[in-house]
């Protein structure tokens, strides 16, 4: 009751705090820059970043001039702009100023990738998407946002203020997200994986794309760029050009990387929720089938630090359920005790705990894994860190690099 009342309490604090005295000064100081931009912005539990970056490229490739903001990096027409940003949703001094940038480089479009606490904060104060995609909503932030309706109605807060909403209706968070927004005053559109789609888009999806997630980031990209003008020939080219997002089913070349052949395969991905991990080690297991691959599919991952504690025993189970091998260990744990993460990770193993491993470092982990117990034919998955370059251990970011620590381990 108590943390309801100030979870409650928190939202007109932000918007006072984040949205008046920080935000609305920011877009002052910058002249109103967002009222310059066709922002399309993309929210979902898993996917953003995936789904952002596929629609930068496609609208890239059609001549657009378009900006992007997501958890990698920013990026203005062709200029990458590193902003060192470890949450996906910047201070709005921050989100303004680029903003102000892409208008002044002659950006028409921007793609803003978006978080749940991003827009319970006020963080994306005064900005009125025209278009609006979501991915999936599934079981995260319960730490910060309690329960799921809280966390469905802080991602809705921002869809409520665009004109055009593309929603998942495969996704639990279809028809209560629906019944939230009033389909008089916005354009409400959906996609589907049964959802027919034409032969060269359908298969411009499926060759680039295999993965079953993936394929469903893709039809929702494919939905906002028709809905952009686009024509069906030049999404189909342009997602068969995605160059793919580092850190994501990033598939390392470990001759090149190392100059040494390896007789297995690695591969680093961002998943850190349950239902990404299941996404990731299905799509996996399914490459391993297909490839003719003889053999264990071994996964290294952790769960952050001072984050979700109810989704920590789901995280340990899917892993464990789905692959022949689990590492567990540490992923920005930090004031929290590694060892004490795992443990919440390992409650509700079943008959799997003969199949995990528990290294609380990270590069030790990593050093077990490759040196140790990989085989010919295995695949194996580095999960939760993907692109990112810092490891928080209590309240420091310290420099962190999954192919460098690839790199450590095979040196």
């Amino acid at each position: 009751m108590l943390k309801s009342l100030i979870y409650q309490l928190k939202q007109p604090y932000h918007f006072i705090k984040t949205g008046l005295l920080e935000a609305l000064p920011a877009a002052i100081k910058t002249r109103f820059p967002q009222n310059k931009l066709k922002i399309i912005a993309i929210t979902g539990t898993d996917g953003k970043t995936s789904s952002s970056t596929l629609l930068y490229h496609v609208l890239k490739s059609a001549d657009k001039k378009v900006a992007l903001i997501s958890t990698v990096a920013a990026y203005i027409n062709d200029e990458a702009i590193e902003t060192g940003f470890h949450v996906t949703s910047p201070a709005p001094k921050d989100l303004y100023q680029l903003m102000r940038r892409a208008v002044d480089q002659g950006s028409e479009y921007l793609v803003l990738e978006y978080t749940s606490q991003g827009a319970f904060q006020s963080r994306l104060f005064a900005i009125r998407p025209m278009i609006a995609g979501v991915t999936n909503i599934s079981h995260d932030h319960f730490d910060y946002h309690l329960n799921y309706d809280n966390y469905l109605m802080a991602k809705a807060s921002v869809l409520q203020k665009s004109h055009t909403l593309v929603l998942n209706e495969d996704d639990q968070s279809y028809y209560r997200l629906k019944k939230l927004i009033s389909s008089s005053e916005h354009q409400v559109l959906s996609y589907s994986g049964e959802e027919k789609l034409p032969s060269q888009l359908k298969k411009a999806i499926q060759e680039r794309l295999p993965e079953a997630y993936n394929q469903m980031n893709a039809r929702l990209i494919t939905k906002i760029s028709q809905q952009l003008g686009l024509s069906d020939q030049e999404i189909a080219q342009s997602i068969k050009t995605f160059p793919g997002v580092p850190g994501r089913m990033q598939f390392l070349d470990l001759k090149k990387l190392t100059g040494k052949s390896r007789s297995y395969q690695l591969v680093l991905d961002f998943a850190h929720t349950p239902q990404g991990i299941e996404a990731a080690l299905t799509a996996l297991r399914a490459k391993m089938k297909r490839e003719k691959m003889p053999g264990r599919l071994i996964a290294v991952y952790g769960s952050a630090g001072l984050r979700d504690h109810q989704k920590r025993p789901l995280m340990g189970k899917i892993g464990a359920d789905l692959a022949d091998l689990v590492v567990f260990t540490a992923e920005d744990p930090r004031s929290e005790d590694v060892w004490a993460i795992i443990r919440q990770m390992k409650s509700d193993l079943g008959d799997n705990h003969r199949k995990v491993i528990s290294i609380a470092d990270r590069q030790e982990a990593i050093n077990f894994t490759l040196q140790k117990i990989a085989q010919k034919g295995d695949l194996i998955a580095l999960l939760g860190k993907g692109p990112e370059k810092s490891m928080c251990y209590g309240t420091s970011e310290q420099p962190w690099s999954e192919v460098e620590a690839v790199k450590k381990a095979l040196s």
